[in-house]
């Protein structure tokens, strides 16, 4: 084959385009399977079976990516249209989210003493449930490994956004406030796109609370660091 036609940006747009239309007919069969995980598990086993460099696909990669800013900002618009119906119920999903967040933070740090991790890879998963952009900032500025953060975070939303609706329902939760809340405090964006097709106002409420979660982790990070 042609390398330099690897090198072009036409490349890595291409394989992501139909790696994802096959992700989603297999989604239209098996509701659980995010797109998201079969498209990056695809162009990863591409990538490594042609022996095909990273940098190659990241060319027209990086297109792609420049649209998440604007597509991760669109999250909102559910939000802000349902805003009216849920103002009411603002108080509860900030308490709702501060609690989840606390939780989650308690749970990083007993899952990686339980497991004799060390202090920076601690450090590196605090903001896991976070978006990814921001969990790579906040793990810079606590001193852990920022790649590794963005890692974290991705599956962190891929698994949360795969098997959080159907824990929610296997515990009965049927509130719009309660799903809503949960799926944008543990699973960011990714997790808020998934319950998006169910529901708008459970999507819009994941959105709040996913940029909440944003602006709250952060803060809760301060104390715990200087416990540890």
């Amino acid at each position: 084959m042609n390398e330099a036609w690897f090198q072009q940006p036409l490349f890595g747009i291409t394989i992501t385009v139909l790696f994802y239309v096959g992700a989603q007919l297999l989604n239209s069969r098996y509701k659980w399977l995010n797109p998201l995980f079969v498209t990056s598990g695809g162009i990863i086993l591409l990538l490594l079976i042609g022996d095909i460099p990273y940098e190659a696909y990241k060319a027209g990669g990086d297109i792609i990516t420049f649209f998440l800013g604007p597509a991760t900002v669109a999250l909102a618009v559910p939000f802000y249209k349902n805003f009216q119906k849920l103002r009411d119920q603002l108080l509860p999903i900030v308490i709702g989210v501060g609690a989840g967040l606390i939780c989650g933070l308690l749970a990083v740090w007993g899952i990686v003493s339980l497991l004799h991790g060390s202090k920076q890879i601690m450090l590196t998963m605090l903001p896991k449930s976070v978006t990814t952009p921001i969990a790579i900032e906040v793990a810079d500025l606590l001193g852990g490994t920022p790649e590794l953060a963005g890692v974290f975070a991705v599956l962190t939303g891929l698994l949360g956004s795969m098997i959080g609706p159907s824990i929610l329902k296997l515990f009965r939760f049927r509130s719009d406030l309660a799903i809503g809340a949960a799926m944008g405090t543990a699973a960011h964006g990714i997790g808020t796109a998934r319950i998006m097709r169910d529901s708008e106002i459970q999507g819009g409420i994941s959105a709040f609370a996913m940029g909440l979660s944003s602006i709250l982790t952060p803060l809760f990070c301060i104390p715990l660091i200087w416990w540890l």
